[in-house]
């Protein structure tokens, strides 16, 4: 047994205390039977297999043993000898751009290396300013039913001006209006009704449109107003509208609409009819999806004929991607269509208005904007290829006086931080299985500022410089180095098996394998793995210790456990150093015993303890040892003294001797002494004590007189039994009969019982 691994490859840093090894051994066996499959066969197989496996691309690692072998633990195969330069294992890392400024959101750049099964964290901060600058934009619908509404919106524009100055210095209001498709079934399409559908009414209306952009930003409130007296009514067959097909316009036709860039953004749509989904346009033979693009001429919509209504979802990613609010002022018997509605777009308000009138439209405004600004909420959007191979996870961290709801804060006051703990997973890699950078954008709902995460999907491996993963291990029978430069073999007579024999033994690969090409493969084991250049290494035939091999200390050779350095023992659980038997004042187990395994062994069974520090028939060699020439008044030996002295030294640095030997024989004579002196004790007081009985007794008023003891009237309630006593009892009446009786009691033996 040795205590070095001298030669075999190094084993790494393995644990250090007993509870760490409990934990990491079952975390060993999990984490190994999650990484090992006999179908590994790769690197890149390895690492899908989860973020905690590793794969070891170390030519000599474990000689003989299969692929498989070399996906594991990052422990386990330290502990096999794989060094750590030769590890590929699961990165993760998050770097933050500082560089980039920001007022509200922060940051604004982060960059992400992820692999299949693993996930990183990053905090993005959002501030809720002071004040903002507004912009808010009408869209009205302006069917025939919306003709007194309209009519109440021509007073809105001044007074609403004025009242949000107590929120914003900087309100710019624009707008645009909507009918529906201009196709039928929607609309009549009888050329008298295209361009006037309410000539049955003998009205001038406009003809239908699905969007028409009436008026840009502005912060003149007067030419607002005077827009708005210009409008007129248009006509519709259907009920419902075509409101989300102008939302989508004016959120994303940001140039003809004027959005700034700084200022908060409201959408209001005003209508008193539900409005057609995603779908609707199919019944007027329109089947081409939305792509989401501004189709803007002459500021009328062009693709209302040629185009379905948007989804939800992709309405909802255009209003968050444009920084936009969404208010809805519907009349009450429409409140409960819209209700469902404002649940799937993030960022937006709900109103119920009885009538369009001035007065309520502004409260209606007012309100939305404070309470979708007390609001703090993000969205996560990742690209549309890559969105099933990741997922998402968002928990907001609340200011005070706030309150989380789900991916959101709400009554944050202005001037509060809302943060955000943002976990992005990785699923599993392209179909192509090759690495891919994918861009994820966290979007604060309603600001004109975001984070971009840029992730580096890793699902290949570099295996170090040289880019060698090892993952053939097949190889020539003749290496290149028994050939000649012409390709012939340089020595004929050479053994194949040469190679496959441990020094002084004559079996190949040590009976555990067969030699192949001058390379031991080594068996496969159900109890576990065979390697090594002769296959003398397993990890399961050498004792355990706390459930690990060899302790975790060393490696298995051979049947036996080659420790590391500062261990030894049959399982590597006896450490060589002797610092764990020292006691406080540096002597070795209080100088009564020996240290065996890193504990310690008292020389005397009556000691006891740890460090054998405790001793009930030991003296205190401070109290024995003192500064005085004892070989001459004791007539100590000369190497008895030297061994006194050696005791004494601790505590004293000028003693030369002990005065005092403590024998076996003095210890006896002293314990018979105490019992000799503890029984003449007795006797004397015994003997004193009967000594003053006796005279108690003889005394004039004692009890110990020879005459009666005349008691008249009662009988007595002691008698002594050591002296013989007369007791007369007498009886006075009757007067005339008299009665007197004495009786002698005899001595009687102590004990015995009174008769009469």
């Amino acid at each position: 047994m040795t205590s070095g691994l001298r030669s075999l490859p190094p084993l790494g840093v393995l644990l250090c205390c007993a509870v760490v090894l409990a934990v990491c051994a079952e975390a060993s066996s999990a984490g190994a039977g999650a990484c090992w499959s006999p179908g590994v066969a790769s690197c890149a197989d390895c690492l899908r297999r989860g973020p905690q496996c590793a794969w070891c691309f170390q030519e000599d690692f474990l000689h003989g043993s299969g692929l498989s072998r070399r996906c594991d633990l990052p422990e386990n195969l330290r502990g096999r000898g794989c060094h750590p330069e030769f590890m590929e294992q699961s990165e993760v890392k998050v770097e933050v751009n500082a560089t980039l400024g920001s007022t509200q959101v922060s940051p604004r750049d982060v960059s992400i290396t992820l692999r299949p099964g693993s996930d990183a964290s990053f905090i993005v901060a959002v501030k809720q300013l002071e004040r903002y600058p507004v912009d808010l934009y009408y869209l009205v619908d302006v069917s025939a039913s919306m003709q007194e509404n309209l009519n109440h919106l021509k007073t809105v524009g001044v007074a609403l001006s004025l009242r949000m100055m107590e929120h914003t210095s900087d309100l710019w209001l624009g707008f645009g209006s909507f009918v529906d498709k201009p196709v039928s079934p929607y609309i009549n399409v009888h050329p008298s009704k295209i361009s006037n559908p309410c000539s049955d009414y003998e009205i001038r209306c406009r003809p239908a449109h699905g969007f028409h952009h009436v008026l840009s930003m502005t912060g003149n409130m007067s030419e607002f107003t005077r827009v708005i007296k210009r409008q007129r009514i248009s006509g519709n067959m259907d009920t419902p509208e075509g409101g989300l097909d102008a939302m989508l316009q004016a959120a994303v036709c940001q140039n003809a609409v004027g959005w700034r860039p700084e200022a908060k953004r409201l959408l209001l749509l005003m209508t008193d009819q539900p409005s057609h989904l995603a779908l609707d346009s199919r019944l007027g033979g329109i089947v081409v999806p939305h792509d989401g693009l501004c189709h803007l001429e002459n500021n009328v919509y062009t693709g209302s004929t040629r185009m379905d209504h948007p989804s939800l979802g992709q309405l909802s990613d255009k209003l968050l991607e444009n920084h936009i609010y969404s208010v809805f002022a519907v009349e009450k018997l429409q409140y409960q269509w819209y209700e469902e509605l404002v649940r799937l777009l993030p960022g937006s308000y709900l109103g119920k208005l009885g009538l369009f009138q001035a007065p309520t439209l502004i409260d209606l405004v007012v309100d939305a904007y404070k309470r979708l600004l007390s609001e703090v909420a993000v969205s996560v959007s990742v690209e549309d290829e890559a969105v099933s191979r990741f997922w998402v996870s968002i928990s907001p961290v609340c200011p005070h006086g706030s309150t989380a709801k789900d991916r959101s804060c709400s009554g944050v006051q202005p001037g509060q931080m809302v943060y955000f703990n943002i976990t992005i997973g990785q699923h599993s890699c392209a179909k192509d299985g090759k690495d891919e950078d994918v861009t994820v954008l966290v979007r604060p709902v309603g600001y004109n500022e975001s984070t971009v995460v840029r992730i580096r999907s890793k699902c290949q491996c570099s295996c170090g410089p040289m880019g060698r993963c090892n993952e053939d291990d097949q190889s020539p029978c003749i290496d290149q180095e028994q050939r000649s430069d012409h390709g012939h073999l340089k020595d004929s007579k050479t053994d194949p098996n040469r190679n496959c024999r441990a020094d002084g033994s004559n079996v190949d690969c040590s009976g555990r394998g067969v030699c192949e090409c001058g390379k031991c493969v080594c068996d496969q084991s159900r109890l576990g793995i065979i390697y090594g250049k002769y296959c003398e290494i397993d990890d399961f035939s050498c004792p355990y210790e706390q459930e690990l091999l060899c302790g975790g200390r060393g490696a298995c050779v051979s049947g036996e456990c080659v420790c590391e350095d500062g261990w030894t023992g049959d399982s590597c659980g006896c450490p060589t150093s002797t610092s764990v038997c020292q006691s406080p004042d540096g002597s070795l187990c209080s100088g009564r015993g020996k240290c065996v395994c890193g504990k310690c062994v008292c020389d005397d069974p009556e000691q006891y303890g740890e460090l054998c520090e405790r001793c009930p028939t030991c003296q205190n060699p401070q109290q024995i040892c003192k500064s005085v020439d004892c070989n001459h008044s004791q007539r100590l030996s000369h190497k008895e003294v030297e061994g006194f002295n050696t005791t004494c030294a601790p505590f004293a640095d000028s003693i030369n001797c002990v005065s005092e030997r403590v024998s076996s024989g003095r210890l006896v004579g002293t314990f018979l002494s105490v019992c000799a002196l503890t029984v003449l004790c007795g006797l004397v007081v015994v003997a004193v004590s009967r000594l003053l009985m006796q005279k108690r007794l003889r005394s004039p008023g004692g009890a110990g007189g020879d005459g009666g003891h005349h008691c008249p009237g009662k009988d007595l309630s002691y008698i002594p039994t050591i002296n013989e006593k007369t007791v007369t009892y007498r009886r006075d009446w009757p007067p005339d009969h008299p009665v007197e009786m004495h009786i002698q009691v005899p001595k009687m033996p102590l004990g015995d019982s009174w008769q009469f």
